[in-house]
């Protein structure tokens, strides 16, 4: 996994997880990459023996691709790739299994169901690939809310050329709340970008598939499951994404599901760890708070004690409204029919 910041990856758990369940012994790891050492780190898959491939993440998914052999045309159209697969011959190949892995949670959130009204937040590079997954699916017109318009117009180019009708929204729509007429809303937006969109009624008809897995749940989503709208998460378009990427480098199948147990154990730790930290700094803030209490009764100097915020764990990233979203709980076992960090 290469970037710049890749600690907080959860790719290396899924890829692990996957690599165990086909009983190869390979090593999946994060490696930090920026732009200036790219070059440099694709010579080494070229000349070192035993690569099978890379991940990429930003901002090396578009840096990356004039430094190629070959881009598969899907990558090619996105101008984003985000696997690399080294051939027998050295040549490096890339692809894009972001488009994969929406397709996936797509599936997951509404059962094959064709959405023909969807509404995407955001512009960014995340949401080429939705929309080349939302042409996938079958959806023949999509709108697309973002702060600045003018970046819309990538997206209609793409939409274009897969046969898909991109319409750009002013973000100033959603001041009121959620509009009518969409049904489904997918937010490829970056954390607290929604979060005013979350304080207006959430139409329970209304499914969201929410691409941040941390923090999570995010407002977005707590309302909308809150208002019993089904909603999936990131994860499972990482999960998603990472079993397209698994292929690309074994040529063999692994289950999603493998990466979404291995992902969700990973994200409830770390839920309960800051949970448990956050107890403990209220414990030491209650504390001195009534230490404070008592030096103010003896006549002592008042001193600020030390608050914790609540902390809140994790969630598993799909479920429909009323399903509780923190781990551990019945979302666990009541995943949407049909795995992102």
């Amino acid at each position: 996994m290469l970037g710049a910041p890749v600690g907080h990856s959860l790719s290396p758990t899924l890829h692990t997880a996957a690599y165990a369940r086909l009983g190869l012994d390979w090593s999946y790891t994060a490696i930090e990459c920026d732009e200036a050492r790219l070059p440099a780190m694709l010579g080494r898959l070229r000349t070192e023996p035993d690569w099978a491939g890379v991940s990429l993440t930003m901002p090396l998914k578009t840096a990356v691709i004039g430094l190629l052999d070959e881009v598969d045309p899907t990558a090619a159209l996105l101008g984003a790739v985000n696997t690399v697969v080294v051939r027998p011959d050295g040549r490096l190949t890339g692809f894009n299994t972001d488009v994969d892995g929406v397709g996936y949670a797509l599936r997951r959130l509404l059962g094959g169901v064709v959405p023909v009204q969807p509404l995407v937040l955001g512009a960014g590079g995340t949401a080429r690939a939705v929309v080349a997954a939302l042409a996938r699916a079958g959806t023949p017109r999509v709108a697309v809310a973002a702060r600045r318009p003018g970046a819309v117009a990538d997206l209609v180019g793409i939409g274009a050329r897969l046969g898909v009708s991109v319409t750009a929204l002013p973000w100033a729509i959603l001041s009121g709340g959620m509009p009518a007429g969409p049904d489904l809303v997918i937010s490829t937006t970056p954390a607290g970008a929604t979060d005013d969109l979350a304080r207006h009624p959430w139409p329970v008809t209304c499914p969201l598939l929410e691409l941040l897995y941390h923090p999570w749940p995010t407002a977005l989503a707590a309302c909308a499951y809150r208002s019993g709208a089904r909603v999936v998460g990131g994860l499972e378009v990482l999960a998603g994404q990472a079993v397209g990427q698994v292929c690309h480098f074994t040529g063999r199948a692994v289950d999603e599901g493998v990466l979404l147990a291995a992902g969700l154990a990973v994200l409830t730790a770390r839920g309960a760890g800051q949970a448990a930290q956050a107890a403990q700094a209220g414990q030491a803030g209650q504390a001195a708070q009534a230490g404070q209490a008592v030096r103010a009764e003896d006549g002592g100097h008042a001193e600020n004690g030390g608050t914790g915020a609540g902390g809140r764990p994790h969630a598993h990233s799909g479920a429909r409204g009323g399903d509780d979203l923190t781990a551990g709980g019945p979302t666990a076992d009541r995943v949407a029919a049909g795995p992102a960090g």
